[in-house]
């Protein structure tokens, strides 16, 4: 296993806090006075999905996750369990639960390719692509308001959840969405 340094230590790291894998999700510097600094980190658990905040000073140091990703796909869904595969091996399956995998479960759709997060010889959760492709199941027609501000409307998605889009946005649309922010990017194709 790594050692990081304080310097070692940005957006995007993984590393080992409280004896679970955590990903560094965003990572400030903070100048104190007479020169000295600290970092400012929020965490990811790996397992959990829970964020935590952390400081580190110039003298710490962090364990480094061993984390490997397989691509694997997603199979079906059955009382708040997923069931997923690997991508070139349907036989290998493996589950996970609703609160393990957190708010990207509302943009996961039957066959889509996943990553599968292992830790330790042991899968713990799972990633999706940051930017993916869904289609418009339900939209209530955009009704054109006052133009003080945007028009936006709540929109249904083919997996279930609902995000906000423009009104320009109409049913049977594709859409990209950003599953880190859980929000509308463009549209990529026009229904009919």
């Amino acid at each position: 296993m790594a050692i990081l340094s304080y310097s070692e230590l940005k957006k995007g790291t993984q590393v080992i806090y409280s004896n679970q894998p955590h990903e560094i999700i965003e990572a400030s510097s903070m100048f104190k006075g007479r020169g000295h600094s600290v970092l400012q980190v929020k965490l990811k658990n790996l397992i959990t999905g829970n964020i935590v905040q952390k400081t580190f000073h110039p003298s710490d140091t962090a364990e480094e996750a061993q984390i490997s990703k397989i691509n694997a796909k997603f199979l079906y869904t059955h009382r708040d369990k997923f069931f997923f595969s690997e991508e070139n091996n349907p036989g290998n399956r493996f589950n996970l639960l609703k609160e393990q995998i957190g708010p990207a479960v509302k943009f996961l759709k039957p066959n889509q390719i996943i990553e599968e997060i292992i830790f330790e010889n042991k899968i713990i959760n799972i990633s999706l692509p940051i930017k993916i492709q869904l289609k418009i199941s339900q939209a209530p027609p955009g009704i054109k308001g006052g133009r003080s501000q945007s028009g936006n409307k709540i929109i249904v998605l083919e997996t279930g959840a609902e995000i906000s889009v423009p009104l320009f946005i109409k049913e049977g649309d594709t859409i990209e969405i950003n599953t880190e922010k859980g929000e509308y990017v463009r549209r990529t194709g026009k229904g009919k």
